[in-house]
């Protein structure tokens, strides 16, 4: 560290063995580049101590705050998740057009029953690990929580209301007398749509940028990751991973409490 000009000050547990933090005085890119060269298998941040405890949490949904892409899902559901998951992925790594794509993927359910939307959630969707923990911790200390998906509202409101978020939006797919149409309703939620909604909660509750955190794993989350005060990268994918001011890989959810130096003590478990 002071071979980068980095003299560490102290250094304090949060949590014994597991979160700690390392006060240093010097430059912040600098001791990013550092600990970008560590090959210890660490999660880690380097943040000013000013606004450190966020008033906003907005989170992207598939693969983040749950375990799954749900349109692979109930694509499997059809005997299509190989083809549909193959264009998922191309599309969380910035390779195609999100809209393009999602309207191409939305096409080939038609003609599923709507009844697997529940069937799915019962059988497929899963939290993901910490993400309960860290939404009604934010909330019970004063947080705006909102999920953002560019996935459908058929599986955010479940999500929503299980983990505890304030609010969620999401596309909306269209059923016709039970049955999938093909077709979404409505305008699409896709990356542009997440930044403008974290920027007019923003603007309503008269916050400034740093007072938020964003986390997300694929490209269709990097305009509001890039716009947070805290954007964070869940095992994302490669190009969000670049964009985000942390990455979370080896840790689970509740690193976004310890990144606002919140002791496990004080968490709604």
């Amino acid at each position: 560290m002071r071979d980068a000009g980095l003299f560490v000050e102290k250094t304090i547990w949060i949590d014994d063995g597991y979160a700690a933090d390392i006060n240093f005085t010097g430059d912040m890119l600098i001791a990013k580049q550092a600990l970008a060269t560590m090959t210890d298998p660490l999660d880690w941040i380097v943040q000013p101590t000013e606004n450190r405890e966020k008033k906003m949490l907005i989170s992207d949904m598939d693969s983040t705050m749950i375990t799954v892409e749900c349109i692979d899902e109930l694509a499997d559901y059809a005997g299509i998740k190989e083809e549909i998951a193959a264009v998922t992925e191309a599309a969380m790594r910035g390779e195609l057009d999100f809209e393009e794509a999602l309207r191409g993927r939305v096409a080939l359910l038609r003609g599923l029953n709507s009844d697997t939307i529940i069937t799915c959630l019962d059988e497929r969707v899963t939290m993901s690990k910490g993400a309960k923990t860290l939404v009604q911790t934010m909330a019970s200390r004063g947080a705006k929580c909102i999920l953002v998906s560019g996935g459908f509202t058929q599986f955010a409101r479940n999500v929503a209301q299980t983990l505890g978020f304030h609010e969620y939006y999401a596309n909306e797919l269209k059923i016709d007398n039970g049955i999938l149409s093909g077709e979404i309703d409505g305008e699409i939620v896709d990356a542009q749509t997440k930044q403008n909604i974290l920027n007019t909660i923003i603007a309503q509750n008269n916050w400034q940028k740093p007072q938020t955190l964003a986390v997300g794993d694929g490209a269709n989350d990097i305009p509001m990751i890039e716009a947070a005060g805290l954007g964070v990268a869940y095992k994302a994918k490669p190009a969000a991973q670049k964009a985000a001011d942390m990455k979370i890989v080896h840790g689970d959810l509740t690193a976004l409490l310890y990144a606002q130096g919140i002791k496990c003590s004080d968490w709604v478990l």
